[in-house]
């Protein structure tokens, strides 16, 4: 199903390669060997997870219900406005970002206030509707660096003494 989830975030104009851009600038200043192909990867790896696919169905399917006047009142007038306190665009990415824990979610904050790339693309006021999808591109790429971040071997490893 992932390959079908990657068609559906190509019909609204993302790429794996677009999201695995931000991973990369967010992971590369810890991590000088990282490559875009590893970025890729993980960007993959997350959209393989069912509940991100199933964030990601239900955030786009609403998007394009909003370009069709298909919503009733009034949140119709709220996704045609993007209003700034809605939220729900944001609660449901964060469903996303949980799946690598706290280092998605600060990555997922940091995404969210400066848009870089693609998720400023979708941000900005055009003929499509991108209410959810730039914040579930953002939670994808928090993940997907969240994922890369723990993998890290030369990440502190410590050990758990046992309890006598």
């Amino acid at each position: 199903m992932s390959s079908e989830m990657e068609k559906w975030l190509e019909r609204r104009g993302v790429t794996v390669a677009n999201i695995a851009e931000i991973v990369y600038s967010l992971q590369s200043p810890y991590n000088p060997s990282l490559s875009l192909e590893e970025c890729e990867d993980s960007v993959h790896t997350v959209l393989s997870k069912r509940e991100v696919q199933y964030a990601l169905f239900t955030g786009i399917a609403l998007d394009e219900l909003a370009e069709q006047k298909l919503l009733p009142a009034p949140l119709q007038a709220i996704m045609e406005a993007d209003e700034s306190l809605f939220g729900v665009d944001e609660t449901l990415a964060l469903g996303i970002t949980n799946v690598y824990g706290m280092i998605g979610l600060t990555s997922f904050g940091y995404l969210d206030k400066v848009k870089p790339g693609i998720i400023r693309t979708l941000n900005e006021k055009g003929q499509h509707i991108h209410v959810f999808l730039d914040d579930l591109v953002a939670g994808v790429a928090a993940a997907a660096s969240a994922r890369i971040a723990h993998k890290d071997p030369k990440a502190t490893r410590y050990s758990i003494p046992e309890i006598p």
